[in-house]
């Protein structure tokens, strides 16, 4: 019973870990913020050149980061601020549930090995971690049906107030970041996401093969 269980733990510890890890190489690409802005015409709808929107979004990645509170206070007015330190608070809970999982799944590998039950592990991680492919099919089908909706819907689980709501004829982040930058990113991440997740995999076949043929048992059980 404590291996299902675990293995449980291991197959969410991996999923959570490969979606915030696809998040963050995302929102932390500089050169798909500039991308996005010549695809999406930001420059003439912002009045700014190239090497200032490249400061602001140079600025947003580091406040994502939680590298300093205060830089986009030169940027933005106080509701982009506060909108952003709720999106921030977004950032932090996904840094606290990639350590938390990453711990939790490197735990649970080393129980599998100790107790040398490595081809279970591997067996059930591959397996289990096919769900999330049906996960992102699920995603992309009703993004593609009507993503403002459903964009509409994350941000009302997401956010307690209504501060995500900007005006985009006066509000810089909004014309910076139009709904084009948030499908396209999605997309990205979605591939990455798919992209961790088969490492995962690779992961579980390498645990794997390892129980199957025994590697190394021979020398742990004389230790």
């Amino acid at each position: 019973m404590i291996r299902k269980f675990l293995v449980i733990i291991l197959v969410l510890s991996i999923s959570l870990l490969a979606l915030v890890l696809a998040i963050e190489e995302n929102a932390y690409d500089l050169e798909y913020y500039t991308e996005s802005f010549e695809n999406n015409a930001v420059y003439d709808t912002t009045g700014k050149t190239e090497e200032e929107l490249e400061l602001v979004s140079k600025d947003i990645i580091d406040y994502l980061k939680g590298k300093d509170d205060s830089l986009l206070d030169t940027h933005f007015n106080q509701k982009e601020i506060q909108h952003m330190e709720d999106v921030l608070s977004l950032f932090d809970l996904a840094r606290l549930v990639k350590f938390v999982s990453l711990i939790s799944a490197l735990a649970v590998a080393a129980y599998f090995i100790i107790k040398l039950e490595t081809k279970f592990a591997g067996k059930w991680l591959g397996l289990g971690l096919f769900l999330n492919y049906l996960l992102v099919l699920i995603v992309a089908i009703l993004a593609r049906t009507d993503f403002t909706k459903y964009f509409i819907y994350f941000h009302e689980i997401f956010f307690d107030n209504d501060l995500w709501i900007l005006d985009p004829r006066t509000d810089l982040l909004i014309q910076m970041l139009p709904e084009p930058f948030f499908i396209n990113i999605a997309i990205k991440i979605g591939i990455s996401f798919i992209k961790y997740v088969v490492i995962g995999q690779l992961i579980g076949y390498i645990l794997f093969r390892k129980g199957t043929y025994g590697i190394g048992r021979f020398k742990w059980q004389r230790m």
